[in-house]
């Protein structure tokens, strides 16, 4: 039964910074016996100044934290699901994009989030993500994790059940959801949200958060979660204080409740009109 530790973190604009947190978690998640760890959307960078941000935004194989993550990944035999960072993509804008770094060392498995959040709450919070973001296209999981088959998706993608159905599809015994979810919406669909695309899954939803108010004047839900396939929330980490958690995932449930209710295997196509 493989052990998880999960990382809730208020990131700011400082990515040395940022990066020391993770580089102190890693250490953390090994001494407790973790076999993997899971960090939030936006890990490294977390700024809404985009004049700002530009200048730590880099191509992936010129970011100097990229072999940094793969470096401690390797010193410390864990394997680390960043849940995303900004990195600069051709045609001037950037991709929001997640790393899975195992402990050999090698390049990261990555995944870019799909989903752009282009909305204005009433809050009269206005968010442009694809304004600076350029959207993934693929989807993406990892075989041979310490939780399995691994889908990668990243926040906003929570809400479009076509993912999370593929997802399903293909097997995935656990699906990362990083996240910087804002306070509205976190208390409005959070939770259900992630109880909902485990049960429709039959998966683990293992969902690391930004919490708290942040240098660049945001202010996120956190509430890291991991669910399980039966839809029941084994971890909460509260919605005031970043640190990191650990939880059990029993694989052996994944099995048990898709043979209670076989809905991956009962799903049909839907006729279109």
């Amino acid at each position: 039964m493989p052990k998880i530790a999960v990382l809730q973190m208020c990131s700011g604009i400082d990515p040395a910074r940022n990066f020391d947190t993770i580089a102190k978690a890693a250490y953390e998640a090994v001494v407790g016996g973790a076999e993997m760890l899971f960090t939030p959307e936006m890990s490294l960078l977390l700024d809404r100044d985009r004049a700002r941000a530009a200048g730590h935004i880099l191509p992936q194989d010129q970011s100097p934290f990229v072999p940094m993550l793969a470096n401690l990944a390797e010193e410390h035999g864990i394997t680390i699901a960043l849940g995303s960072m900004a990195v600069a993509v051709p045609g001037g804008r950037n991709a929001n994009r997640s790393m899975l770094f195992g402990p050999s060392g090698e390049s990261p498995d990555t995944y870019d989030k799909i989903h752009m959040f282009d909305v204005e709450l009433a809050t009269g919070e206005k968010w442009r993500e694809s304004a600076a973001y350029r959207p993934g296209d693929e989807v993406v999981t990892v075989d041979d994790t310490p939780v399995g088959r691994l889908g990668l998706t990243i926040c906003y993608d929570l809400r479009f059940p076509a993912l999370f159905g593929e997802l399903g599809n293909r097997r995935c015994d656990a699906i990362a959801v990083p996240a910087a979810f804002t306070r509205p919406t976190g208390e409005a669909h959070w939770h259900v949200m992630l109880r909902a695309r485990a049960i429709e899954a039959s998966a683990f939803v293992i969902a690391a958060a930004q919490v708290g108010n942040h240098e660049d004047g945001r202010a996120t839900y956190g509430h890291s979660l991991v669910v399980d396939p039966w839809g029941e929330v084994l971890l909460d980490m509260g919605g005031k204080e970043p640190g990191i958690a650990f939880c059990d995932i029993d694989l052996a449930r994944i099995n048990a409740v898709r043979a209670q209710v076989p809905s991956l295997a009962n799903r049909r196509e839907i006729p279109k009109s």
